[in-house]
């Protein structure tokens, strides 16, 4: 992807500009942004929304009450039945089609990129007004959906709700947007999409925008001490006795300290233990082990997979692998490209050559054309 070169996903100007003028700064709404078709079809939303691989919601706001209720869903409301949603999640998990268009986002970085959630909504139907706390692409598919959209500082939620409504919503302005059409809002733009007559269909693209608390608790889980401190264990020969049972030993906090500190000398451990947990599969995704790969082809990554580098790893689905010289220059346009010609792959050392071997028998890459 050229990211100097204007395109209609953006409304004509190049991802640069768009990153520059409007990523976390202003929202940008796109007439034509994408070819007019949807990835699936309503069947295809029930189909998935009754499987328990698929996360799904559905909310519903019949007679002015709210309800959500998650998946897997067997039955459906009637499509004739005025204010009701159905959402599907990680739909690029499950749909090439839905996968092709969570690429076209890929001028952000794939470490920020989460997933394309899909909702179906009958007329009138929608997840009341909201803010994320992301950037978020609304991609019209199929129908009609009346947007309203506003900078709510003071945004209050409704007290004893299923969901996040905004209780004092105050849209700024209002568009409504047919098949193709785009509206990119940056986090906290509190947004109400009703949907306009049957058949509206909208596609979201979230990003990943943890807290420090939640990235912090996460990495210190998979840093691991050094060898020679790992199996150290607390003691406290010198301990007299105590007056007050109840403070914690200075020692033992010092000890704690050590602990995390040690954890944290391993060279590149952060980063490290950033790269697997950004490449994690979802706790839903599964692939189909037995390989369909010959030596002689390309592969291309399967949809699910997550591959990612830095300056010294590759990560996929949360393994990591040094990579250094030539090796590494490949795995890196395989991470950013997703595929390799065969004559790239010839290109690879053999210990190199043998893992992208094992990467297909688990099913994390296949052959071109498979």
């Amino acid at each position: 992807m050229d990211i100097d070169v204007p395109t209609p996903l953006l409304g004509g100007i190049s991802p640069a500009t768009f990153m520059r003028r409007h990523w976390h700064k202003k929202p940008l709404l796109v007439r034509g942004a994408v070819p007019p078709v949807s990835p699936v079809t309503p069947q295809d939303m029930a189909r998935l929304a009754a499987s328990e691989d698929v996360e799904s919601r559905l909310v519903s706001a019949f007679d002015g009450r709210w309800r959500l209720r998650h998946g897997p869903i067997a039955r459906l409301p009637a499509r004739s039945k005025p204010g009701w949603t159905l959402l599907v999640q990680g739909l690029d998990q499950h749909v090439p089609a839905a996968r092709q268009l969570l690429d076209a986002f890929r001028f952000v970085p794939e470490a920020r990129l989460d997933d394309l959630m899909v909702s179906y909504a009958s007329d009138g139907g929608g997840v009341g007004p909201h803010f994320d706390s992301y950037d978020v692409f609304l991609i019209q598919v199929a129908g009609q959906r009346r947007w309203r959209i506003g900078r709510q500082p003071d945004a209050r939620l409704k007290p004893n709700m299923p969901l996040r409504i905004i209780e004092n919503f105050q849209p700024e302005a209002e568009f409504l947007l047919g098949p193709g059409d785009m509206l990119y809002l940056p986090p906290r733009w509190a947004h109400d999409g009703i949907a306009v007559g049957d058949g509206c269909m909208t596609a979201s693209v979230g990003f990943r925008a943890g807290t420090q608390a939640e990235l912090a608790a996460e990495l210190l889980s998979r840093l691991e001490p050094a060898r020679a401190t790992a199996e150290r264990r607390y003691a406290d020969p010198g301990q007299p006795a105590v007056q007050a049972p109840g403070e914690v030993p200075a020692a033992l906090q010092a000890f704690a300290r050590e602990a995390v500190a040690a954890a944290l000398a391993a060279p590149q451990a952060l980063d490290q233990a950033l790269g697997e947990w950004l490449t994690e599969p979802k706790p839903r995704v599964w692939f189909d082990a037995g390989g369909d790969w010959q030596p002689g082809q390309g592969v291309k990554l399967d949809r699910r997979s997550r591959m990612l580098f830095d300056a010294k790893h590759v990560f996929l689905n949360g393994e990591s692998y040094l990579a250094r010289g030539r090796d590494a220059q490949i795995m890196r346009k395989l991470a950013n490209e997703r595929s390799l010609s065969a004559r790239e792959l010839q290109r690879l050392s053999p210990g190199a050559q043998e893992l992208v071997s094992q990467w297909a028998e688990a099913g994390w890459l296949h052959g071109e054309g498979a």
